[in-house]
């Protein structure tokens, strides 16, 4: 079926300034000429089924530690600065939570959000000292909508630390495996997180290969 571009919003920014960035796998790849979002219009995304019996293929538990190695990206920066006892939530903790049990072990006390292993509404509605999101970016299917309100969750002062597989050059994307998974819709790239930074006037900083972590301003500052 034709895609229409016009009709299409890019998910993160409303922009309607969009246009073809490549076609794959019988999926359509736009980007954002705002925001430099590529992402997959809604109309090919998987059935909340289709979706969930993929993630029911994920066999991460805390007890691999290879699985910990590849956290421990994140959590090593995060926890060097963390207050001792600090409340954090990592979102979409998938169905083996991992990186919550690390910050537990060294003190801080977690909260976890999975949209299909762990759906409890109520741990989105208070503060936190610091929210993770690992390989959750790239599956959402309403980034703008999500991402506000995990900052809106985050006190001042706080960190929110985000994992996923930064977008390169277009001469690359072709045969990038990461955008052959069909519950990848969304790939962001360095101008995509500068450009939400700025939107959130949150300082910005981009660790090992595929971490970035933002930082919530006190008020005033």
């Amino acid at each position: 079926m034709h895609l229409n571009i016009r009709d299409h919003l890019c998910p993160l920014c409303g922009t309607t300034d969009v246009g073809r960035f490549f076609l794959a796998n019988n999926r359509d790849f736009l980007l954002c000429a705002r925001c430099q979002l590529v992402f997959v219009p809604s109309g090919q995304f998987l059935s909340e089924h289709e979706e969930k019996a993929q993630y029911d293929l994920h066999r991460n538990s805390p007890e691999d530690p290879a699985y910990r190695q590849f956290l421990s990206r994140l959590f090593i920066p995060m926890h060097a600065q963390l207050a001792p006892g600090s409340h954090g939530l990592d979102f979409g903790s998938g169905p083996g939570p991992t990186l919550s049990v690390m910050f537990e072990e060294v003190g801080h006390s977690m909260a976890i959000y999975d949209h299909f292993y762990a759906p409890e509404p109520s741990v989105l509605q208070r503060p936190y000292d610091f929210i993770t999101a690992t390989e959750v970016l790239e599956h959402l299917h309403h980034p703008k909508q999500e991402l506000d309100r995990l900052w809106a969750l985050l006190k001042p002062g706080g960190i929110l630390g985000v994992m996923t597989k930064l977008l390169g050059d277009r001469e690359a994307f072709p045969g990038w495996q990461y955008k052959n998974d069909p519950t990848h819709v969304c790939f962001f790239s360095r101008p995509t997180f500068r450009w939400l930074a700025a939107q959130w006037h949150a300082e910005l900083s981009f660790g090992d290969g595929d971490v970035m972590l933002f930082y919530k301003k006190h008020e005033g500052s």
